[in-house]
């Protein structure tokens, strides 16, 4: 190498170089050149580089060379370079590391070493630490800048502390710092993170008012902070301001509200979003697609996804391992492996080397087809192309074999890993605990808990809410206290779905003392009830027939800011109606929807309208029967018919019961046969065979006749045998008395009355 190679030369070679070791190896073998020395620039490039591809053992050295050769007190551009890269990587302690060597080697920090130090600890959340070295700061006399600032002003945002940070803005000036866009769009993303979004707004109007423009870039990260939240209106409303004011949105500008409508589920628009970057002067890149073909796929549009990425293929630009990967794990969910191996094999032509997350996605996909050879033979071939078999991979396996209910397989695939050795997690041991638990293997379950604690597992709630849980459905309530004995044996404090699981079970057992102390003790214990909580209280309640204090917990629940929805108001319902008071079930319907918001369902009308069709109140079951037509999102079903039929037959009316039943039939719906007696027998009673006779012979023409007809394949037979049959078998089953039977016998021979009413089926048809 020439003499004439100089310091900024071998700089330039260090910055354009990709791979951080040859540069490494140029940068060690220039020191041999006769009259060359590195200097300060070519030290910290060749850190800089060394820290950003993590090579921090060899950048180490280098920061002991440069020690070595050249003037500590000048080295604090290699310290703070150093400091980053470790900040980048969230190796914090690292970077403390290095912050405090430079006092011990010489080089006195100043305010910009501070500033980086203290914005690595805020942004890895050790607030604390970056508070005592912003007191250091002030002990050492330094004077804080505007950056300094913004930094603490970030660090009261980051904990919830966004009128603290606010104080700190307006205090700027008179510690010698102007305003900047940077310090204001902090407190603004504060005041908006912590939902006080008035403030956030009329901060963002002031700032705009002082002449204070944000630039692109300090604008994305605050509509970065709206759009994680959801909030896309509130950020193309402070998009709308700053486009009057001359900032012109980038490529991350877009990316962001692509990213942001996924969010929200408003696909079109991300998809106009992503036209609208080209006609904005932009190229989309490789995020851009990738952002809108994930919030594609998770809505299960994974077709649309891999027409996107075509078009991204087709417009030069190159998918990358998130995209394919994306698309396949979109078609494996959705049930379509085949299409899932299409792209892959035209991903693996493109280049793509199948990685961990590719197989875990087919492996899901065929073991949910029930492709379970298949699934193993993936399986094993990730191993042979070099796939380290993680605990991962075998989780997902696992999972396969127990929601096929395998489970030997899965507890043999476990034992395997081990051998292998791939050491089982809690998620391991969660999935095959779940499985037993749903097939009933409680004890196995246990047995398998406990062996997890053996081998120093730590079971998480999520495994012994399982366990509990399967005990309660059984009915084994002493064996879920025991389990619940066994989380507070080992620090884990039961949550509200552990309480509810339990008193679930209590009311299932009929226990409601022990449901009202263990609601009582939950309390004691600080956790606090939601809406389920009070749904099965509320239960228990009725059950017991104590509906003054199931309206007491309605009551309780309002005061403790906790909603009852649907379930709540369902249950009390059905309890006074089961006690025969219909009208307080009947006022509590009207106050439901009048003073809750809470639309009725379907469910709920039945079990009015079956309640006051038991107390032959046919006129509020006919006003609910048309109030349900007229107002309802749903349409009487089966079993409203049947309510409405048995009342009419019990109050007499058997025209009305008549009527709904051929309605009924005319919907579509299948009615029962003991409905279908219970308008014969009034029919009959009353001497109405002809309309007798129709019902035969439309529950002929129907198909609701018993199997014996089907088995008679000469259509002239079996049209005069079928409605005899039919009669002879509702007799049989006592759908209708024999005074019934014989008329409808001898009926259903009259010739006349035969034709008359194939007549009438023919024309109603």
């Amino acid at each position: 190498m020439s003499a004439a190679v100089l310091p900024k030369h071998v700089a330039a070679v260090i910055r354009y170089q990709k791979d951080p070791l040859r540069a490494l190896e140029m940068f060690s073998s220039v020191k041999t050149e006769d009259g060359y020395k590195h200097n300060l620039l070519t030290y910290k490039c060749m850190v800089e580089k060394l820290g950003f591809f993590g090579e921090f053992e060899a950048m180490e050295n280098i920061v002991a060379e440069t020690r070595q050769n050249l003037d500590n007190a000048l080295l604090e551009g290699v310290y703070i370079a150093a400091m980053r890269n470790y900040g980048k990587r969230r190796k914090v302690q690292e970077a403390v590391d290095v912050f405090e060597r430079m006092d011990f080697y010489g080089c006195e920090p100043t305010l910009f070493s501070y500033n980086v130090i203290m914005n690595i600890l805020v942004e890895n959340g050790h607030f604390n630490q970056a508070h005592k070295v912003y007191m250091r700061l002030k002990d050492k006399g330094i004077a804080p800048d505007v950056y300094t600032h913004t930094i603490r002003i970030k660090s009261f945002c980051r904990t919830s502390r966004p009128h603290a940070a606010l104080r700190l803005l307006y205090n700027m000036p008179a510690q010698g710092c102007e305003f900047n866009s940077v310090a204001y769009c902090t407190v603004i993303g504060g005041f908006y993170d912590g939902d006080y979004k008035m403030e956030a707004y009329e901060l963002f109007d002031k700032m705009l008012q002082l002449d204070i423009v944000p630039e692109v870039t300090t604008f994305n990260k605050l509509i970065h902070v709206l759009c994680k939240k959801g909030d896309i209106e509130e950020s193309e409303i402070l998009l709308d301001k700053v486009l009057k004011r001359g900032v012109v949105p980038n490529l991350f500008t877009f990316n962001i509200f692509i990213q942001g409508f996924c969010k929200k589920g408003f696909l079109d628009h991300a998809a106009k979003m992503l036209e609208s970057v080209t006609s904005e002067g932009l190229s989309p890149d490789v995020v851009t697609y990738n952002t809108l073909i994930c919030g594609l796929c998770k809505k299960s549009k994974v077709i649309e996804a891999e027409n996107y990425m075509n078009k991204m293929v087709n417009s030069g630009i190159r998918p990358d391992a998130f995209t394919y990967n994306t698309i396949v794990n979109g078609y494996c969910k959705v049930n379509m492996v085949q299409k899932a191996d299409k792209v892959l094999l035209d991903a693996v032509f493109r280049g793509f080397v199948p990685d961990e997350f590719t197989y875990c996605s087919l492996i899901y996909g065929l073991c949910e087809d029930g492709e379970i050879e298949r699934a193993v033979s993936l399986f094993n071939e990730a191993g042979e192309k070099g796939i380290k078999t993680s605990v991962i991979l075998y989780n997902t396996l696992i999972k396969g074999f127990c929601r096929q209910g395998l489970i030997f397989e899965a507890l043999q695939l476990m034992n395997e890993m081990q051998e292998k050795g791939c050491s089982p997690d809690i998620w391991t041991y969660n999935l095959i605990i779940n499985s037993m638990c749903k097939l009933g293997c409680l004890v196995d379950a246990t047995t398998l808990m406990n062996d997890a604690m053996t081998k120093g597992f730590l079971p998480d709630i999520f495994t012994f809410n399982t366990l509990i849980d399967g005990y309660c459905k059984q009915l084994k309530i002493g064996e879920a206290l025991q389990i619940v004995d066994t989380m507070w044996e080992h620090e884990i404090t039961p949550d509200i779905i552990t309480y509810n699981i339990i008193l679930d079970g209590l009311c299932k057992s009929s226990n409601l003392d022990n449901v009202f102390d263990t609601f009582k003790a939950m309390r004691e214990k600080g956790c606090l009830p939601n809406v389920i909580t009070y749904n099965i209280l509320i239960e228990s309640s009725c059950k017991a027939r104590k509906f003054s204090r199931a309206m007491e917990f309605l009551d309780e629940m309002q005061q403790n800011g906790v909603f009852p929805d649907i379930v709540t108001f369902g249950t009390l319902i059905n309890g006074f109606c089961e006690n025969g008071d219909v009208d307080e079930a009947y006022g509590l319907f009207g106050r439901m929807e009048k003073h809750f918001g809470i639309s009725p369902t379907l469910a709920i009308y039945n079990i009015l309208i079956n309640a006051f069709s038991e107390r032959l109140n046919m006129e509020m079951g006919v006003k609910l029967f048309q109030e349900m037509g007229g107002k309802c999102e749903f349409s009487p079903d089966n079993y409203t018919y049947r309510c409405m039929i048995d009342g009419f037959c019990k109050t007499g009316d058997i025209d009305s019961g008549f009527r709904f039943l051929i309605e009924n039939v005319t919907k579509g719906f299948v009615p029962s046969f003991t409905t279908f007696g219970r308008v014969l027998n009034c029919l009959c009673v009353k001497n109405r065979l002809s309309e007798a006779v129709e019902i035969v012979y439309l529950m002929v023409q129907k198909g609701f006749v018993p199997e014996v007809v089907n088995t008679i394949f000469e259509s002239d037979k079996r049209e005069i045998a079928a409605p005899k049959i039919v009669v002879e078998d509702l007799l049989k089953k006592s759908h209708i008395t024999y005074y019934a039977y014989e008329l409808l016998y001898d009926a259903v021979r009259d010739k006349k009355l035969k034709k008359k009413t194939r007549r009438k089926i023919i024309s109603g048809s």
